[in-house]
Order: C-alpha cells, then sequence, then structure tokens
C-alpha cells in the first residue's frame, strides 16, 4: 500500500505534440494556485507525423531529447508524462445507456461506438468516463483512438525513456485547465485554434460533444497570403499585426478568410442545436472561449460575437500560475502553452483511483 500511495504522488509533467512544434510543463500544486518547474518548446519536421501517426519516432525523439537538454527554461524533474493526441483524429460523443455492471457496461460501450464510429472497433482503443447517474441509466463520454496512433505515441516515448501516465485529447486537456477558472460554472464553447484545425467542445461541468473544423492559424495565413497576393512570412505578419480588425486591407482579409470561417460558425451552430435538443436543463451556452495561437488573431472575437450573437472572450488562464524565478514566455506565446498545461494539471491519484 505504501509503495502504491508513493506512485501515486509520483510527479508528472505534460508534453503536447504538435503539427509542428513540442511542448512541456511541469507544474507544482499549493492549494489552488501553481508554480511552473520547468517548460519549453521545440519546432520539428512535420513530415515525421502523418494522419496522426508518429510515422518516425526516432526523430521526435532526437528533438525532445534536444529540448529537454538545452531549451527548458527551469527544470523537467520527472519522467513520468502525460501525453495528447489531437482531437480531430479522436472519436467523442456522449452516450446513454441502462445502468449495467462494469463489465457489461464495457460490452455496451463497444456496441454503441459501432454505431457511429467509421473504424472497426477492433482497430480503436475506447474509454469512457461517467458522466451522471440515475437509478435507471448512465451517461457517458465515450473516446476512440485508433490503435495505431496510441502505440505511435507509445513507441515514441519509449525511444526518450519516459513512463506514460496517460494520454488524452488536446480538447480535454484544455477543458481541465478551464475548469480551475471562475467563469467554468456556466455552459460554454471553448475553441482551440490549432495550426491545421480548431477543436470545438461544448462544456457543461463535463465535456458534453466534440467536433473539429479545418480553422486552423495556418489555414487563415494561406488564404490572406494568396488573397494579398503576398509570401507566407508577409501574410503572418499581417494576420498577427491587422487580423480581421480595421485596416486599409480589412475588406479583403475578411473576404479572404470568410470560408474558414463559416465552416467554423456552421459547426459551432450545428453543435449548439445537438446540446440544446440533449439537454434535459433549461442551462443555455453564455459564452464561447478561444484559445490556442490562432485565437490571437485582431478582430476574431468581435467578428465571431457579431456571426454567433454570443459573447466571445479570448482564455486567459495565467492568474493562476506563478512563474516565480523563471523567465515568462511572451504574451502571444503564452497562448501556445495552454494544452500543455491542462496535461500538466493531470492528478495521479485520480488515474490510480
Amino acid at each position: 500500500m505504501n509503495d502504491a500511495l508513493l506512485f501515486r504522488d509520483k510527479p508528472v509533467f505534460g508534453l503536447d505534440v504538435g503539427f509542428n512544434t513540442i511542448k512541456v510543463m511541469e507544474l507544482t500544486a499549493h492549494g489552488k494556485k501553481y508554480s511552473i518547474t520547468g517548460y519549453g518548446m521545440a519546432d520539428f519536421d512535420p513530415k515525421v507525423i502523418k494522419d496522426g501517426v508518429i510515422i518516425d519516432p526516432e526523430a521526435l525523439a532526437k528533438t525532445t531529447l534536444d529540448l529537454f537538454k538545452n531549451k527548458i527554461i527551469g527544470d523537467i524533474t520527472t519522467r513520468r508524462v502525460t501525453l495528447s493526441v489531437p482531437a480531430v483524429r479522436t472519436f467523442s460523443r456522449t452516450v446513454q445507456l441502462p445502468k449495467l455492471e462494469a463489465k457489461e457496461l464495457d460490452e455496451a460501450v463497444r456496441l454503441e461506438a459501432q454505431q457511429y464510429i467509421p473504424v472497426p472497433t477492433d482497430n480503436l482503443y475506447i474509454d469512457y468516463e461517467v458522466i451522471s447517474t440515475t437509478p435507471e441509466q448512465v451517461e457517458l463520454l465515450v473516446s476512440a483512438v485508433p490503435k495505431e496512433i496510441i502505440d505511435s505515441y507509445m513507441r515514441f516515448a519509449s525511444i526518450v525513456g519516459l513512463e506514460v501516465l496517460a494520454i488524452e485529447t488536446t480538447i480535454s486537456a484544455c477543458s481541465r485547465l478551464f475548469r480551475q477558472t471562475s467563469e467554468s460554472d456556466i455552459p460554454t464553447i471553448l475553441i482551440d485554434f490549432g495550426s491545421m484545425s480548431s477543436d470545438i467542445t461544448i462544456y457543461d461541468r463535463t465535456l458534453v460533444v466534440t467536433g473539429t473544423s479545418p480553422s486552423g492559424g495556418d489555414n487563415f495565413t494561406s488564404k490572406i497570403a494568396s488573397t494579398l497576393k503576398v509570401s507566407q512570412k508577409e501574410a503572418q505578419v499581417i494576420k498577427a499585426k491587422y487580423g480581421l480588425s480595421v485596416s486599409k486591407k480589412q475588406k479583403e482579409i475578411i473576404e479572404s478568410v470568410s470560408p474558414i470561417l463559416e465552416s467554423l460558425t456552421k459547426e459551432i451552430r450545428r453543435m449548439i442545436r445537438y446540446y440544446e435538443e440533449r439537454a434535459a436543463t433549461d442551462r443555455t451556452i453564455s459564452q464561447i472561449v478561444t484559445m490556442g495561437g490562432g485565437a490571437n488573431m485582431p478582430g476574431l472575437a468581435e467578428f465571431m460575437t457579431d456571426r454567433l450573437r454570443l459573447p466571445v472572450r479570448t482564455f486567459h488562464p495565467w492568474q493562476e500560475f506563478e512563474f516565480s524565478r523563471l523567465q515568462p514566455p511572451s504574451e502571444l506565446e503564452k497562448s501556445l502553452y495552454v494544452t500543455v498545461a491542462g496535461l500538466a494539471l493531470v492528478d495521479p491519484k485520480e488515474v490510480f483511483a
């Protein structure tokens, strides 16, 4: 028993593998506050990942080991890690089932998964979390990931010499960080703007439904570059400096990215309808919270507020975190660490409960 308790209390750090960057962070809890023990980020060749599978784990491991050796601000004190997989490569939804014994529930979840996942269940790792129960039924959040994706992450972790505590979706990690804030007690749409796509979820005390949209930051940059006939580098500067806000090129910029934004708002409206149809209470979605590097584009929040008639704000969770003696990242860079901070918040006691 003592060994088990010690095992549960070993520290853990988060490791987020993005489209072309890898980020790490370790936290130390002080009541409801957290201090940053260490953090860092490094770029890698996006060709090492294909369709969510790490096809060159040795190359990614080399970048990661160099990050640990030369680019960490502070210290990563443990080899025990929580990893993220991109939500766009996973399948998640809530289901309602009769109240069953654990073994029967496992089988019922697999049968339910067969109904909505276009991949043979033998090729998936399937897990679920109980959201609520009544005397007659249980509501679950079911998540499934192709085995080849998870297996490739485990090979990568083995090469680096890491002990994997848990693997979860990027949006799940973001929602854990959101849960630490005072604004998390109302139904909320969370949008995590990545490089190539955006993860969307409805959060109402827990994840309710998730989705994705091809509205990543690089997509915006490419559309601006094509419309204004400038280089990708110039388009990136224009997006970061002016975005959708007032400028000489505002009309052209908005027109260039409108197809992406319309796809995003269409998916959000679809998810709101789903939530309203299935909700057993009169709770309504009251806000949209954006996060990730793409959320920093000027004018984006105002544009979405106008289209969706819901207040939109950018997520700023860092008031609960102290960098103390460490040099903090810039304000723009902080948004890139949202997912990995959520991963670092995983409590080993919950995993081994």
